[in-house]
């Protein structure tokens, strides 16, 4: 009995040892990885610093460490995705300033397709609206420099600037024989988030032009102003998200929030796990269930597309006009000692049944394309860029199956067009909406 027991003490040593060995095995093999991996990113620090010091040393010119630092830093981050940029410190005090509804411009939203500087959307009422730049447009010179080869946060920088000055922008649009110059004067670009009015004395009209930090208060005050004007008899409501570049995710979040009771709003996926966020909906503060068309375009992106997302998933609207942008990424800004900051895409986002619309926007329930003026029919509108367009966009990917809701309704074409014929259809949808539930009563 005690020969099998020193057996079996032996057998539970062995065991241990083995175990302790192997974690010892296991151990070294990972932190040679580790050893590794830092070997490797030393080395080519240290080429990095090797150049940097030659230029310090051995360049025609004296040259600046910062500025060198600056340049490098841009250089990396342009090899990602192109919403992901550096902002040294004035351009990074701009940014801050816009997200609070003010900066000083011109008033348009730009990207990168394909190496060409082009116009997103103009914003309302500002020198480029009512200089008629158009969305599509190509910047193909700031004041006669050539814009080839600047990066995003080179030609936001040579755009913007004090009031009162003046910048010529080269701008070329299809239908034109040649590029034209539009010499505009900058103003102080006062951003209004929400704009309301009441159509037809029962329908009401809130236009949201960027998501800022008090878009979901000037929202309560919109929906309350409609109410009060309307004398409590609001029979539907139109959001407008067109030309609506984005802007603050929570502020996406709480608006989709005003329409939606219960449920997921959006979902984001990144590489870490406190990337991995789900936003829902709450009951309280919910507005009354006023039907609700949504208006969309080209110009429609990131923030306003996770709010349209939402709102078409849970059948709580219907969506009305063209394809939206495609920009289903999301960035974070990570401020900097020096005062400068980094906006770095940091996930990709999910609409509540799981469709990514990276690089491939949401296509509406009712497609209704925009009037086309005289002027147009002449000189067509150029194409709108979409994120798909754009050099190194992230590649989409589905977390969950497609909906029907992907494909549009045709629409017969009408031989007559009015002003803004997605309004008008609006419209005559919560018209219709109205009628049918006083049929159904009646029944």
């Amino acid at each position: 009995m005690s020969q099998w027991k020193g057996m079996r003490n032996f057998k539970i040593v062995s065991v241990i040892l083995l175990v302790f060995l192997l974690g010892i095995t296991i151990g070294l093999s990972r932190s040679h990885k580790a050893s590794a991996r830092s070997n490797n990113i030393y080395e080519e620090l240290k080429v990095f610093t090797d150049v940097l010091g030659l230029l310090q040393k051995e360049y025609v010119e004296e040259t600046k460490s910062n500025e060198l630092m600056y340049g490098a830093i841009k250089g990396m981050l342009e090899t990602l995705d192109p919403h992901s940029a550096f902002m040294p410190p004035n351009m990074y005090k701009e940014m801050q300033e816009e997200t609070k509804g003010r900066f000083e411009g011109l008033g348009i939203e730009i990207t990168i397709k394909e190496g060409i500087l082009m116009v997103v959307s103009p914003i309302e009422d500002t020198p480029a609206f009512k200089a008629g730049i158009m969305a599509g447009d190509q910047i193909l010179k700031i004041d006669g420099d050539s814009t080839k080869n600047l990066t995003l946060m080179d030609s936001v920088k040579r755009l913007r600037g004090p009031k009162g000055t003046q910048v010529t922008i080269t701008i070329m649009r299809e239908g034109f024989t040649k590029p034209r110059e539009f010499t505009l004067t900058r103003d102080v670009i006062p951003v209004r988030s929400v704009r309301h009015e009441l159509l037809e004395k029962q329908y009401g009209y809130i236009r949201l032009s960027q998501f800022q930090e008090k878009t979901e208060g000037e929202l309560d005050k919109a929906l309350k102003a409609l109410e009060e004007e309307s004398k409590g008899s609001m029979k539907g409501l139109v959001l407008d998200l067109r030309n609506n570049p984005g802007g603050l995710l929570d502020q996406a979040v709480k608006v989709a929030d005003r329409f939606i009771e219960s449920g997921l709003i959006v979902s984001m996926e990144g590489r870490r796990e406190d990337q991995k966020m789900k936003f829902f909906a709450h009951s309280q503060g919910t507005i009354a269930r006023y039907p609700l068309i949504v208006l969309v375009n080209g110009g429609s992106a990131s923030a306003s597309e996770i709010v349209a997302g939402a709102i078409q998933d849970h059948g709580r609207g219907i969506l009305v006009g063209t394809q939206t942008f495609g920009k289903g990424s999301v960035q974070t800004i990570f401020p900097l000692k020096d005062g400068s900051g980094l906006r770095l895409t940091t996930a990709r986002y999910f609409t509540p049944n799981g469709r990514s619309i990276q690089a491939k926007g949401i296509i509406p329930d009712i497609l209704v394309k925009p009037a086309v003026s005289e002027e147009e029919k002449v000189t067509p509108l150029p194409k709108q860029p979409m994120e798909k367009d754009l050099e190194r966009h992230l590649i989409e990917t589905e977390k969950g199956p497609p909906t029907e809701k992907e494909k549009p309704k045709k629409e017969e074409a009408k031989a007559k067009k009015p002003s803004d014929p997605q309004l008008e259809r609006a419209l005559e949808l919560l018209k219709s909406w109205e009628i049918f539930k006083n049929k159904a009563k009646e029944k």
